[in-house]
This record gives C-alpha cells, sequence and structure tokens, in this order.
C-alpha cells in the first residue's frame, strides 16, 4: 500500500484565481509606483491630482468621500502636492468657509506624464501576452470588476 500524497496547501493557495490576480496587481502597483516615482509622486498623490483635475475645483471635504481616504491623510497629500505647484487651495467660492482645490497647468502636464509612465508600466506587465491575450485579459478582467 503507498501512503497518500500529502495536502500540499501552498501549491492549492497559489493556483486559486483570488491569489493569483492579487500578486498580478501587486506588481502592477510595483511597477506603475516606480515609474511615477520620476515625478515625485505617490500612487496616493496620483489618485488625489486626478480627482482634483476631474472633479475640481472641489471641496477637500468632496475629495475625502470620494477618494475614501482619511481627512488627515488628504491634508499630507495636498500639502505635497501644493509645495510640488501642482494643485492650488483657495477659498471655495460656493462657501468661504471651505477649501476649494484645483489642479495647476504644471499639474495637468505631470498627470499627462504619469499616464504615460503608467501604460510603460502596464506594457512591461503584460510583456508576456500578445495583443489578443492583452484584449481578452482585460474584457474578463473589466467583467469580474463589474460583476
Amino acid at each position: 500500500m503507498t501512503p497518500p500524497e500529502p495536502f500540499r496547501a501552498l501549491e492549492h493557495i497559489q493556483s486559486l484565481p483570488s491569489w493569483l490576480a492579487g500578486r498580478v496587481a501587486a506588481r502592477g502597483r510595483s511597477l506603475v509606483a516606480a515609474a511615477i516615482a520620476e515625478e515625485g509622486l505617490k500612487l496616493p498623490h496620483l489618485a488625489v491630482l486626478a480627482a482634483v483635475c476631474e472633479y475640481g475645483p472641489v471641496a477637500q471635504a468632496d475629495l475625502v468621500r470620494r477618494l475614501s481616504i482619511d481627512a488627515k491623510d488628504l491634508v499630507g497629500l495636498l500639502n505635497h502636492l501644493e509645495s510640488a505647484g501642482l494643485a492650488v487651495r483657495a477659498p471655495d467660492p460656493r462657501d468661504r468657509r471651505k477649501n476649494a482645490v484645483t489642479v495647476t497647468p504644471q499639474g495637468v502636464r505631470t498627470l499627462r506624464r504619469c499616464a504615460e509612465l503608467a501604460e510603460q508600466a502596464n506594457e512591461d506587465l503584460l510583456s508576456p501576452l500578445d495583443a489578443t491575450e492583452r484584449r481578452q485579459l482585460i474584457a474578463l478582467l473589466t467583467r469580474l470588476h463589474q460583476a
């Protein structure tokens, strides 16, 4: 009688789609983070700057809600963006008790450059796949995300 094969728990975990997707996502985030570091930004800075560009001028409280970010963390991120000349805070014209944040022209240029860098990082991430496989992967990930 042959002994039963031992349960390969780690192998099992590492074969799960959830584990694989998480590892690929972590690698993708790492590649994008390294790429945008060239512009002096981290991923949270980029998210705030993108939201300001899309919704601005926007109240800081609205950014907190839209990005699900702690208000104290947002202040630190905005301080960095403002000192880098990428965003400005000024009294909100609709409610002078609040600050509204606006992206600067330099901030828009930086966002465009970061978009290019993120695209290049994602090209690196997907380099093992051909064009058809890339389209298929993106379609499948989009379906999972929307579900």
